[in-house]
């Protein structure tokens, strides 16, 4: 039995590995050409192998991705087409995620920008707060797609006293901190709605621009958008149009569709926009956990036991 670690492969985790399971061959192998050559052979890969990584398997059964998003991995057709399973890292990135969330939320209604200047410049002046704090108990929130990152905001928005609808691809009845789930085809109607709208779904060719420049055009004058999850399913063109003539209030952003964002990027030029550098998830906490799901699924593997977090190759998540 032959595993490929081209990912999170660090001493002391590729140690544990080896000392949990002698009979394993582990193979690290971060470069390209060491991937392409150790997956000829591999039963397993732990990694995001690139399409020629993955054509120069000969016997591979299984795929596990080190984070959640597959969008690369079955843009790969020979990986769709075959009988390799593809497994993710589901859990670990929520939290911490949906941390973040709030503190973009809290971050502009609090006016922390403006603080921090002002404590740069060692400058007190508390009128120039006075009736500008905004509390959000009370205000909607909305989100796109009501998956582990999606319910993980949602629990925190509804402790903070929001009032949280959400639109989901696949929708179930609303847990008790969701007001209600609705499918997609009223996602015009929450983006009206919504003082604070949350993107929380898989980049997925159907999500690809979702939000278009026509629903951009539903948010209220008041509202903020937030993407968390992936770049690209906002039109971020019709997004930059939209945030430089204040047709909404603001973004929180933490994915974009080309990253690293470009230095000359007009976002960054613009005060009613929270940049964070795709960072959102990057807690101790979660890379201990997507080693820990992967050391299970090898469990799994080895025993001959259904694995946990199968993706769907075709729907792409």
């Amino acid at each position: 039995m032959k595993v490929v670690l081209a990912s999170l492969a660090d001493d002391t985790f590729v140690g544990n590995l080896r000392e949990s399971f002698p009979d394993v061959e582990f193979a690290v192998a971060t470069a390209p050409d060491a991937q392409a050559r150790e997956i000829a052979d591999a039963d397993a890969f732990f990694g995001m192998p690139s399409r020629d990584v993955f054509v120069a398997a000969d016997r591979l059964r299984w795929l596990h991705c080190p984070g959640t998003g597959v969008d690369k991995l079955v843009a790969i057709p020979e990986l769709v087409a075959s009988d390799v399973v593809l497994t993710n890292a589901q859990g670990p990135h929520t939290a911490p995620m949906a941390d973040h969330v709030m503190s973009i939320i809290l971050g502009f209604t609090h006016r922390i920008h403006d603080m921090m200047e002002d404590q740069r410049n060692r400058h007190w002046e508390t009128p120039k707060y006075d009736r500008t704090i905004v509390q959000i108990g009370g205000s909607t929130m909305g989100i796109l797609a009501l998956g582990g990152i999606g319910m993980a905001v949602a629990r925190r928005a509804h402790a903070f006293g929001m009032d949280v609808y959400a639109v989901d691809k696949r929708p179930y009845p609303a847990p008790p901190e969701v007001k209600d789930v609705w499918g997609l085809e009223r996602l015009d109607e929450l983006l009206g709605m919504s003082d604070w709208f949350v993107v929380a779904a898989p980049f997925t060719t159907e999500s690809r621009g979702m939000i278009d420049a026509r629903r951009l055009a539903l948010m209220k004058p008041t509202a903020r958008l937030i993407v968390i999850s992936r770049g690209g399913i906002v039109d971020e063109d019709a997004l930059l149009e939209t945030l430089q003539q204040k047709r909404i209030a603001g973004a929180g952003i933490d994915a974009f569709e080309a990253e690293p964002l470009p230095t000359d990027s007009p976002f960054w030029d613009l005060e009613n926009v929270i940049i964070s550098p795709h960072a959102s998830a990057l807690t101790p906490q979660m890379w201990a956990g997507r080693q820990q799901i992967f050391k299970e699924n090898l469990r799994r593997f080895l025993a001959n036991e259904p694995f946990v977090y199968v993706c769907d190759k075709e729907a792409g998540f």
